[in-house]
């Protein structure tokens, strides 16, 4: 019989302090060379990329907000944000969670560490702790190059939200710094992934890419059709629920469910990479993981996991199906519209205009009228109508409407040209296109937001 060293084999012999031991752990951590180039990376790249895409006339308009970053320095961190959540925290988090148990496997270094340390729950304390601190140490760097190459780049200008409406340099400031603070939830849950699967696979590959593999899967579940509750039930969702924070008002509803379910999932990952810690075997040398083991201790509580939130979310929110509908979809672009002819009346020294005057409405369908106006797409047209006060015609634009999943839009003007076609506006800050020509929206996917 094999034996295992536990807190009680010990517990006659001096402990070390957790701070102690999580200082010499974070030493460890910062003294590797990836690690280091990894936060010099973070601390510098984000800021060249968003000053030097800001300087050029070709943006990445198939980017949330990146059409634009010529007009405001607070758009760039938002296309960082954007890229993070997609691939950078994913592969970050497995760089660093995922390796650092798995470390001690590779080096054969568990019986000198548990001699010193003389606790395994410290041990797993202050790995999981100094694994924490080096990823908000990248994340700070995401967040503060990308904000000081934006404003220092572009200037610290109003923001257009995803409906239309204008932010003030103030306010743009607090939601983008929000909008970061939100996707902390998320990449808490892969970090606890990933200290999972360090502990569970050892030495074995899959552990150190496990939360970049989950993060794919997940992505990959939210570009399918699949219901609102299982979207929303996905930890994943929060790293683009974010997008609600940018309307007016703001769609909270689903950004406060994924940070809940990415905190669960945080506490679900970390107690069972605890437990199985604690059972480990360190007394052989060639002991590994047996995939029998991931898969009864990792695997399946987390598939368990799912189908619970999943049942929840449905059960306690009063959406079905994909969430997007024709009424939302009619409700959001008339708003965007509106508040984007403000824009475009004040850019081309017109006589101002309220939103309340232009009674903006839209009609929408979806397959030229042929399939039901509900569901993701590329195939929504929009026919937007609009009145001026002192003029009786009505001004009508028509518009093609891409809808992702995920309940964003790009609509493209098709029409009038004059109203929504492509011209350049000259503004103080430069010539711009004309602002109803493209412009991105979202659509709620839950009936939380009471709408103005």
């Amino acid at each position: 019989m094999t034996a295992t060293i536990t807190d009680d084999n010990v517990a006659s012999a001096h402990r070390v302090p957790v701070p102690r031991v999580y200082r010499f752990e974070l030493v460890k951590l910062v003294s590797q060379g990836r690690i280091r180039l990894l936060v010099l990376a973070c601390w510098i790249a984000p800021g060249l990329f968003v000053a030097a895409v800001s300087q050029q006339s070709t943006l990445p308009s198939d980017t949330l907000f990146g059409r634009w970053m010529l007009a405001t320095g607070w758009a760039g961190p938002l296309v960082v944000l954007g890229f993070a959540g997609t691939w950078a925290l994913p592969l970050l988090v497995s760089v660093v969670a995922g390796d650092v148990f798995a470390s001690e496997d590779r080096l054969g270094t568990w019986r000198h560490l548990l001699v010193a340390v003389r606790s395994p729950r410290r041990i797993f304390a202050a790995k999981a702790l100094a694994s924490l601190t080096v990823i908000g140490l990248l994340v700070a760097g995401l967040v503060c190059s990308s904000v000081v190459g934006g404003v220092v780049a572009v200037g610290n200008q109003p923001l257009v939200g995803l409906d239309g409406h204008l932010l003030t340099p103030s306010d743009a400031a607090v939601k983008v710094l929000l909008a970061w603070v939100c996707v902390l939830a998320p990449t808490l849950a892969l970090a606890a992934i990933g200290l999972l699967g360090s502990i569970a696979l050892g030495r074995s590959p899959m552990g150190l890419l496990l939360p970049a593999l989950v993060a794919l899967a997940m992505q990959l579940a939210q570009m399918l059709p699949l219901p609102v509750a299982v979207r929303l039930a996905l930890p994943g969702y929060a790293f683009i629920a974010w997008n609600g924070l940018f309307t007016s008002p703001a769609q909270l509803g689903p950004l406060l469910i994924g940070i809940v379910v990415s905190l669960v999932w945080t506490v679900v990952a970390t107690a069972l990479a605890y437990r199985l810690f604690l059972r480990r075997n360190f007394t052989n040398l060639t002991y590994d993981r047996s995939g029998r083991r991931a898969v009864t201790t990792g695997l399946l509580p987390l598939a368990g996991l799912t189908a619970l939130t999943v049942a929840v979310v449905a059960v306690a929110t009063p959406s079905t199906g994909s969430g997007i509908d024709q009424d939302k979809v009619q409700q959001s672009v008339a708003t965007a519209f509106a508040h984007l002819y403000r824009m475009q009346t004040k850019q081309l020294n017109r006589p101002a205009v309220t939103e309340a005057q232009l009674k903006a409405t839209a009609a929408c369908n979806k397959g030229g009228g042929k399939v039901a106006a509900q569901g993701p797409g590329n195939d929504w047209r929009c026919v937007v109508s609009w009145h001026l006060p002192g003029v009786e015609a009505t001004g009508t634009a028509i518009y093609q409407l891409d809808v992702t999943a995920d309940g964003r839009f790009v609509a493209d003007g098709d029409g009038p040209k004059e109203v929504n076609g492509y011209f350049l506006v000259r503004t103080p800050n430069g010539d711009t296109p004309n602002p109803l020509w493209q412009f991105d929206g979202n659509v709620e996917l839950l009936h939380t937001t009471p709408k103005g």
